[in-house]
Parts: structure tokens; C-alpha cells; sequence
């Protein structure tokens, strides 16, 4: 940071309406990704000491939420209130809302619980698109291949193809829900889907509306879950535990009423997570784009139930993050903008990398030129320009017409977009890796089910943009389908929380301490003690995992 280029000095380096060459690059991309993304270099990772993943590399801070002991204890859940559903959907992000529509309609009875409110969740947030190969000039096998290619050949081939396949459908979906899509020559009516590029990808497919897709896609699908009579919504409940029964499989959850300050037993047929990611645990200390609720809930409890995860040392780095002002650093600028032409300048005013190149490879480029002093520093923040006026020069009125969240942020940010840059260095973005599923999001645990970010399978190490919209549709209404058949099985005659007994066992031995607990529930900022909040006796040993300090 100390050879970082003072603002001041780089705006003089800064000409809006040029048009730098691209800096020539003689490192290969792999030389890139190992000396400067944070999952890699000497400390991004840990063997898992118990668990389905024992000896298996993980990101340290997120090993320590996953080998860390439960929340509660049987002594805790003495007179909860006890409810019952054929399908329990924990999560109320697109796919959540996708499992428990698909399921609803099937004849299941369901049960949606949130940990905040219907729709609140990193969904809400997606402000590129959604891929689908919908256009001409592109194909199924083509999105396929971008996103092998994209994820470093270590995705699921079956779960991709199953992916890319669904997504034409997909989008009907959506529009028959009412959602809306950009259309080319910004007729209001009739015409074709507008389509983008997004970077890593061999053509245009990217469907949007403005750069919002994701808030108008939650619009649709909050208002169908709303309005369909099977399912039963519950906000403000986040999942502590899941229940299972005497044969391992999994029973139903443990919920935390916020309003009530009282736990909640769900007997479920089926169990659904779509709980999200890991954002807000701000991984090797980072900034995050995620919404609050993203702290990895569902991988502890699927973990320690028994789940198998995978790529658990692999997490997205959005490259455009805010980084000035301090107050609103790693908040996103959508790939929407450098799909759109704007260019990344260092404070030299070069051009560095491909803007439209994968995403690990473009936020590590940008470490890298904060790493051999080519960065900007503006009030002890450092990061490079996103060129945002020159691309209203060459595209007049691109900044008011589809680019009105980026507008927005740069009023937070106290500039004007049209005249002057952004200063962005990357934010945690996505979590690559997650639950290891079927091509039902079945897991190895009888009777969960996993979809959206939690899982692990489609984008190996890296997620091309508008995967990710696309992922939890698909994914979610095949969880829903599935999930629903279980409203034929037999209720299990027995569930409770004896798998956490195992696995403090498996703890002790291991030498790890109980004291230590997860999920964490909301961030460290956000000082929430469940056991004081739920008024349960005290616990005077060493504060753990989310327990104010």
C-alpha cells in the first residue's frame, strides 16, 4: 500500500475518452491465479480434522465455523413448540422461493422458513443476469463449455449439463410469473430478448432487466410464494440444527423465532437448504457483496450432519467492488458495466487486463497491480479506476437507461459516474464450492436436500456471471420436484438433535475445544448472543463462534 499512486497523482494519468492498449501480459493465467487470488499462497488452507471431509484442504476461517460445536442442546429444546410439514425449505432466496413453488404445486404441504424475510437474500443483489442459450448464434453445448472451461475442469459435468439444458425453460418460466427482460431497441413490447456477453463467455447470453435482474426476478417469485395457499412462510426464523432420525437421516430443524425469543421443532419429510453463502464471514478479511444473512449456515449444519461438501478452499472475488469510500467498501459494480465497455485503469492510466476475461482472472490481475505498486490510494483505501466516463461518452445515456443501480451507488458514493471513475478492488463474492449433491440436489443425508450457493458441483473453482440466477432456478424447482414425492413417506418416528452428541464426541477426540460454536447467524458487528437473546442458562465457558467478545 505504501507504493500505491496518490489519487490525485492518477487522475493526472487519467484521460477520460482514450482508449489505452491493453498492457501486454507475458504471465500465463495459472502463474497469475497462484501468486496473487486469495485461494492460494501459504495460509489459504487447513486439513479438515473430523467430518465427511477429514484431511481435505478447507479456508481456515471457514474450517473453524464447520468444526465447531452445536448451538444448543437437547436441555435448550425442553417445551419448544412442535410443528410439522411435508417439505421444510430453509432459505427464502430465489432458490428457496423455486424449491417451495415446485413443491407446493405438486400437492406437498410446505413450510418456508427465512432467517430475515421472504426475498431478503444475495438473489435480491444479482444485478448482471442470467445465462441461458437462447439465442441463434448459441447453443446448450456452447454454455456447457464456458462453464467447464470457466471453473477450471473441476465442475460436475452431468450437474452443468443438466444446468445448461434447463435454462431456455427457465426463462419462460420466469416470464409466465411475469418477470421482465430487457428487449432489444428498448421496445416496451414484442422483439426479441436483449442479450449480453459476460466475461469467460463464447457468446452472448446474458439476460437482464436494466442492472437489477435479480430484484425484479425476487419481485416475481416473493409474489408467487405470497399468493400460493400450500406454502406456509416464515420470516425472521433462522435454522440452528437440524433434526434427524435414529437411522442418520434427516427429520426436520431447529428454528429460532426472533420474534417469539422461543426455538421451534419442524417434523419434515424432507428437508431443503438453500441458505445461501458465506459472504459476510469476510473470508481472509474481506469486504463482501452479500446481503447479512450470509454466514454458512447451511454448510455447518449439512456438515454436521454428515454431508459430504467439496471445494471448500475456492471462493469468487468480484473484481469490481467499491473500495472508495471506506463506509461502502465491497459493494458491487456489476460485470453489467464492463460487459457494457468500460475498462479497469491503474494509476499509471494503463490498461491491464481483458475486462471480459473470468473473474478470478480480472480481481487477480487487480491484486496484482495493487501488489507491485500501480494501485490508487484515496484516503488510505487502494484499488484501480473503472473508466465509467468514458463509457457514457462512447454510449450516451448508457448511465441513466441501464446502469441505474450503478448511478445510484456512485449518488452514495458522492461522484458523479459520467465525469469521474470508480476506485474498485475486489470483494467476496461467491462461495464455489458447498454441498455435494445428485442431480435431484440430493446429498448423502436421507432426506436433505440441498440448492442455490450452498451446493458444490456446477462451478468447480470459478462461476461465470449469470450462472449463478440460473443455478438456483434450475437446481431449485428439480430440489422442489423431488422433495415433494417424500409427502408419501412415513413421518420418522423419532428425530432430535443425536447427531450433535456424535459429534462432540468426534470433537473431543480430536482435541478440537466445545467451547468453540457455529453457525454464527449473523456477523461478529451484529453482537448477537443466541443464548442471551433466547434467555438460556448461562455458558461461562470461552465465548464461541458469533459470541460477542
Amino acid at each position: 500500500m505504501a507504493n500505491a499512486i496518490p489519487y490525485d497523482n492518477a487522475r493526472q494519468h487519467y484521460r477520460p475518452g482514450g482508449a489505452p492498449a491493453l498492457r501486454a501480459d507475458t504471465q500465463s493465467v495459472d502463474a497469475l491465479l497462484k501468486g496473487y487470488h486469495p485461494d492460494h499462497g501459504p495460509n489459504a488452507r487447513v486439513p479438515l480434522a473430523v467430518g465427511a471431509n477429514r484431511g481435505e484442504p478447507c479456508q481456515p476461517d471457514l474450517a473453524r465455523q464447520l468444526q465447531a460445536n452445536a448451538l444448543i442442546d437437547d436441555v435448550d429444546l425442553a417445551g419448544a413448540q412442535l410443528v410439522a410439514t411435508d417439505v421444510l425449505v430453509i432459505g427464502g432466496g430465489g432458490a428457496g422461493c423455486a424449491a417451495a413453488l415446485t413443491a407446493a404445486k405438486q400437492g406437498a404441504q410446505v413450510m418456508l422458513a427465512n432467517k430475515l424475510r421472504l426475498g431478503d437474500s444475495n438473489t435480491v443483489m444479482a444485478e448482471g443476469g442470467i445465462q441461458a442459450a437462447v439465442g441463434e448464434d448459441d447453443s446448450p453445448q456452447l454454455h456447457f463449455e464456458d462453464t467447464l472451461r470457466a471453473g477450471h475442469f473441476r465442475s460436475d459435468p452431468e450437474l452443468v449439463a443438466q444446468m445448461v439444458m434447463d435454462g431456455p425453460d427457465v426463462i419462460r418460466w420466469l416470464i409466465r410469473l411475469g418477470m421482465m427482460f430487457d428487449l432489444e431497441g428498448d421496445r416496451p413490447i414484442g422483439g426479441d430478448l436483449a442479450r449480453k456477453r459476460a466475461g469467460g463467455a463464447s457468446a452472448a447470453r446474458i439476460l437482464s432487466y436494466r442492472d437489477y435482474t435479480g430484484l425484479e426476478m425476487m419481485r416475481v417469485l416473493r409474489e408467487a410464494v405470497d399468493l400460493d395457499p400450500g406454502i406456509d412462510v416464515w420470516n425472521r426464523c433462522p435454522v440452528v440444527e437440524l433434526l434427524t432420525d435414529e437411522h442418520g437421516g434427516c427429520a426436520g430443524a431447529v428454528l429460532y423465532n426472533l420474534e417469539w425469543r422461543a426455538f421451534v421443532l419442524v417434523r419434515a419429510r424432507a428437508v431443503v437448504l438453500a441458505t445461501g453463502g458465506a459472504g459476510r464471514l469476510h473470508l481472509n478479511a474481506f469486504p463482501t457483496s452479500n446481503h447479512y444473512g450470509a454466514t454458512a449456515d447451511g454448510l455447518v449444519l449439512a456438515y454436521r450432519s454428515g454431508a459430504r461438501l467439496r471445494e471448500l478452499d475456492s471462493f469468487q472475488y468480484h473484481p469490481t467492488g467499491v473500495a472508495w469510500p471506506h463506509h461502502l467498501a465491497g459493494g458491487l459494480i456489476s460485470e453489467a458495466a464492463r460487459s457494457a465497455g468500460a475498462r479497469l485503469l491503474n494509476g499509471e492510466g494503463e490498461r491491464f487486463v481483458d475486462e471480459l476475461a473470468p473473474r478470478d482472472v480480472v480481481a487477480s490481475a487487480i491484486l496484482r497491480e495493487c501488489a507491485q505498486g500501480r494501485a490508487i490510494m484515496r484516503d488510505g483505501r487502494i484499488g484501480v479506476f473503472l473508466d465509467t466516463p468514458t463509457l457514457e461518452m462512447e454510449n450516451p445515456g448508457i448511465l441513466a437507461q441501464r446502469l441505474v443501480t450503478l448511478r445510484h451507488l456512485a449518488r452514495k458514493c458522492g461522484i458523479d459516474p459520467a465525469r469521474e471513475p470508480f476506485l474498485v478492488y475486489p470483494t467476496l463474492h461467491y462461495q464455489n464450492g458447498g454441498v455435494v449433491i445428485g442431480k435431484d440436489g440430493a446429498t448423502n443425508v436421507p432426506g436433505l436436500y440441498c440448492a442455490g450457493e450452498v451446493t458444490g458441483g456446477i462451478h468447480g473453482r470459478n462461476r461465470l456471471m449469470g450462472n449463478a440466477l440460473l443455478d438456483i432456478l434450475s437446481m431449485g424447482r428439480r430440489v422442489g420436484a423431488s422433495a415433494a414425492q417424500a409427502k408419501a413417506r412415513v413421518m420418522a418416528s423419532r428425530a432430535g438433535i443425536g447427531h450433535v452428541h456424535a459429534w462432540q464426541r468426534e470433537l473431543t477426540l480430536a482435541g478440537l475445544p466445545l467451547s468453540v460454536k457455529a453457525p454464527r447467524l449473523f456477523p461478529d458487528y451484529a453482537h448477537f448472543d443466541l443464548r442471551v437473546d433466547a434467555g438460556l442458562h448461562a455458558d461461562t465457558r470461552t465465548h464461541g463462534v458469533g459470541s460477542p467478545r
